[in-house]
């Protein structure tokens, strides 16, 4: 038996993740708490994220569309219940 190495991970991908992983959160809080301070930081978190790559680049993805998703839906919420947008 043969034992095949172990791809090891770069640091910047493991950077990479965590910062995917903030910048949804960032998102997902901003839905509820000022939508245009909060979202703005998570997607660009999420696009530092992305540029990074490597072994998460699905997870940066889905943090840019859960940030393009939660600005709209944080925007919105935020007109129609006359809370701050920022």
């Amino acid at each position: 038996m043969s034992a095949q190495p172990e791809a090891r991970q770069r640091p910047g991908e493991a950077v990479a993740g965590l910062l995917a992983s903030l910048s949804i959160l960032a998102s997902c809080v901003g839905v509820a708490y000022r939508p245009g301070r909060l979202i703005p930081f998570g997607i660009l978190l999420a696009l530092l994220a992305a540029a990074i790559g490597g072994r998460h680049s699905r997870l940066a993805a889905f943090a840019v569309v859960t940030g393009g998703v939660c600005f709209v839906v944080g925007m919105a919420l935020a007109v129609l219940t006359n809370n701050p947008l920022y």
